[in-house]
């Protein structure tokens, strides 16, 4: 099956109900511990589906008073999408209400959010070509559609959200489109001067669909991500751009079951240049993996997800690493109700399945999480609920280690 048709399947109701056609090294004797179900897990907002929003897939972000800030590609008084803020007292705020035409339609993307309290975004379908928008919202909740993509060279269909320099000039990635209709890396202003950085080919020595991911940028400029498809055994890459405009295949992803295949979700960078993610296929069992590849481009495969009551499948994001080591991410399906997980793996290895999703906390997590500083979680669900539209939900102190 081809993989983009493999995400469609596991796309579950949200991008049916958006009519939204999306692409879809060993275990080194780690430890796993048994199960240990997360303490405290507050669902925060429940999404009913309709003006408030629903299925939101994307990744939160927050702001210093403890408000946060995603995208639902469902709902609104159009039910094309909308942007959404949730109070720390659980009171959620509709910002603003895609329509479906020139201003956008079902972001699937994380906000960024400028000093000046402006949220950027992506849309994937919507504007003058249906091909989706880059947009921004001012704090009073007026919409700029900064970029319409037009598909052919320039690209289409943005999952992913976008990265700011301290320029304030923002880098995402177009998931297809090009000329290789494999998916394009730009750059836009503020004011929306767009360019084309790079056009993806899918050749064994480039990648191919960036999908439903967001770049990283190190303090000299280059940018870093990963594309699902392309590369050496056509599994995904992690690749750095340089600010020359020289695209390096850092880590080409093999597949089966000795390496992860179909890498999702954005990627994690620890202080001495490891990077950390996901795949969302290959490994052991074909369920994905956790993988970590060193600065020097070592790939080490922390985990492959064997499914079943006591471990997750098809993790969809990327994942996050605390400043003990421990690293924090999500699945989903697989757990004991078999709707997705919230998972640790210490800095020593051990495995913990921190959170199995029963349905009425949530179904099937896609965005990867928001961390404080003294530890607590915050996520969301893109199903599930009281009302079955999706939580936003958070978790004081999570454990990577058991019994922590």
């Amino acid at each position: 099956m081809d993989t983009r048709q493999q995400w469609i399947s596991r796309a579950r109701i949200g991008a049916a109900r958006a009519g939204l056609a999306l692409m879809a090294v060993p275990v080194l004797g780690l430890d796993v511990a048994q199960p240990a179900q997360a303490r405290g897990l507050t669902v925060l907002y429940n999404f009913a589906g309709s003006s408030d929003g629903g299925d939101p897939f994307a990744s939160l972000i927050r702001d210093s008073a403890g408000n946060l800030y995603g995208t639902a590609d469902y709902g609104g008084t159009a039910f094309a999408g909308a942007v959404f803020k949730v109070a720390p007292n659980g009171i959620e705020t509709v910002l603003y209400s895609f329509s479906g035409g020139a201003d956008g339609a079902q972001p699937f993307s994380a906000l960024v959010r400028d000093k000046a309290g402006n949220l950027y975004g992506t849309t994937t379908m919507g504007g003058s070509a249906n091909a989706g928008v880059v947009f921004k919202l001012d704090p009073g909740g007026t919409e700029t559609v900064l970029h319409n993509f037009i598909g052919g060279t320039d690209g289409t269909t943005p999952t992913g959200g976008l990265l700011e320099d301290t320029a304030g000039q923002f880098y995402g990635t177009a998931s297809q489109g090009g000329t290789s209709n494999a998916g394009v890396l730009f750059k836009i202003g503020a004011t929306g001067k767009y360019s084309i950085l790079h056009t993806f080919t899918g050749a064994t020595n480039d990648g191919k669909y960036p999908t439903y991911t967001s770049l990283l940028m190190d303090s000299k400029g280059a940018l870093y991500g990963v594309t699902e498809e392309g590369g050496a055994a056509n599994g995904g890459i992690l690749y750095k751009f340089s600010t020359t405009g020289k695209l390096t295949i850092l880590h080409s992803f093999m597949g089966g079951t000795t390496d992860g295949c179909n890498v999702l979700g954005t990627p994690f960078i620890d202080g001495n240049g490891n990077f950390y993610g996901t795949t969302s296929s290959c490994g052991t069992s074909s369920l994905g993996t956790v993988w970590k590849v060193s600065a020097n481009g070592n790939e080490t495969v922390l985990h492959s997800f064997a499914g079943g009551t006591t471990d997750g499948e098809y993790p969809l994001a990327g994942v996050i690493v605390d400043p003990s080591g421990d690293i924090y991410g999500n699945t989903e399906t697989g757990g004991a109700s078999n709707v997705g997980t919230v998972y640790g793996i210490s800095a020593n290895g051990t495995f913990t399945l921190v959170h199995s999703f029963d349905g009425t906390d949530g179904k099937y997590p896609y965005g990867s999480f928001v961390r404080t500083a003294k530890g607590t979680l915050f996520g969301s669900t893109q199903n599930g609920g009281t009302i079955g539209y999706g939580t936003v939900w958070k978790m004081r102190k999570a454990a990577a280690r058991q019994g922590e």
